[in-house]
């Protein structure tokens, strides 16, 4: 199903950006693990829209619903329903574009697919969507905290031009969000907030990259030839709104390398393990874990809704000027943050589950 992702973790988003709610049901996840709400919307408070001047005007504050699989604090390991009521929404700033593809939306593709589309913001385009998968994500991380110990932390790596010099091993997420840009290097996050302010003015819009570790991820998750970890991530990063890249480890530069600077030289590690005297295989290979953190990173197009006007066509084929309407983000990368956090959580709990089935020792 296309609102379904993973095999034993599985999750089902729903809910359209104007909708009623959006939420999620999570099938799967082991029953006695402690989960309160709380810890989900410590999560959903980081990518809610309004959070500061950087991100859209829209005023929601998105507070999560636990509707089934919990008792008491404790999981049961029945399907967890997760639901978000949208208090905010505003169908009519859409009106007058409902007969218009807007461009680089996915008004014209879904209109093609299903013979319709929903006819107030994106519908299940929409990056309203991806507060369903924080929600899920939430608890994920949770279960993947509190049986490995995994920590996953994502930030703000480029806007535009602007690229951050980053110490990797010390970034955590208090470090992240003391800047309302997500970058944990303040000299750089200043001149990207005032680049996304400056294009905010323009009524333009600007993209970036994210980059995210997961660290103390055991060696040996992830499933040989289609269902490699790295495929994995790629499929989870690369169905988020917006994103148009994804990369792990040394990624395209390693078009650039040979192999002799390239290759993870082995070296020893605590209790018999062995570990790799650099990184550029990104904690991943052969499409299983080796132990090392995994590193990624995801590229995110500017946002295709924009003031300026737009010389287009309307579904008639006759010319017409947009200019978007509506509220949007400047920059999407602050608030896909805890996104691409959330589907690294999903992405590694499925695996978990798959590595524990995979092995009878």
């Amino acid at each position: 199903m296309s609102s379904s992702f993973g095999t034993l973790f599985k999750v089902t988003t729903f809910g359209e950006s104007h909708g009623r709610g959006v939420g999620a049901v999570v099938d799967g996840c082991p029953a006695g693990l402690a989960l309160s709400p709380q810890e989900i919307q410590a999560q959903l408070d980081r990518r809610r829209p309004g959070q500061s001047s950087l991100t859209t005007p829209r005023r929601e504050q998105d507070e999560i619903e636990i509707l089934s699989g919990l008792e008491e604090g404790l999981t049961l390991g029945t399907p967890i329903a997760l639901l978000v009521y949208n208090r905010n929404q505003r169908p009519g700033d859409y009106g007058a574009m409902s007969e218009i593809p807007r461009p680089s939306h996915a008004d014209y593709t879904y209109r093609m697919k299903y013979g319709r589309m929903s006819r107030s913001g994106g519908g299940r385009a929409s990056a309203r969507e991806t507060l369903a998968r924080v929600a899920a994500g939430a608890v994920a991380e949770k279960f993947l905290r509190e049986r490995f110990g995994i920590e996953i932390v994502a930030w703000v790596s480029r806007v535009g031009e602007i690229t951050a010099e980053i110490d990797e091993e010390c970034v955590n997420r208090e470090l992240v969000d003391r800047e309302a840009i997500r970058c944990p290097e303040p000299q750089a996050a200043a001149r990207m907030t005032a680049l996304v302010e400056e294009v905010k003015a323009a009524r333009d819009s600007i993209g970036g990259i994210v980059t995210c570790i997961c660290r103390q991820v055991p060696a040996g998750w992830g499933e040989p030839v289609f269902d490699k970890l790295e495929a994995k991530l790629a499929q989870a990063m690369l169905s988020l709104p917006a994103a148009r890249g994804f990369a792990v480890g040394s990624g395209f530069a390693a078009a650039a390398m040979r192999g002799s600077a390239h290759n993870d030289p082995f070296v020893a590690g605590p209790d018999r393990t062995l570990k790799t005297s650099a990184n550029r295989s990104g904690g991943i290979q052969g499409g299983i874990s080796n132990g090392m953190p995994i590193r990624f990173e995801v590229a995110f197009k500017p946002a295709p809704t924009i003031g300026l006007p737009q010389e287009t066509v309307d579904y008639d084929g006759r010319p017409v000027t947009l200019e978007g309407k509506g509220r949007h983000d400047p920059c999407v990368l602050p608030r896909a943050v805890p996104v691409v956090e959330a589907m690294a959580a999903l992405v590694l709990a499925d695996l978990a589950l798959r590595q524990n089935a995979a092995r009878c020792d």
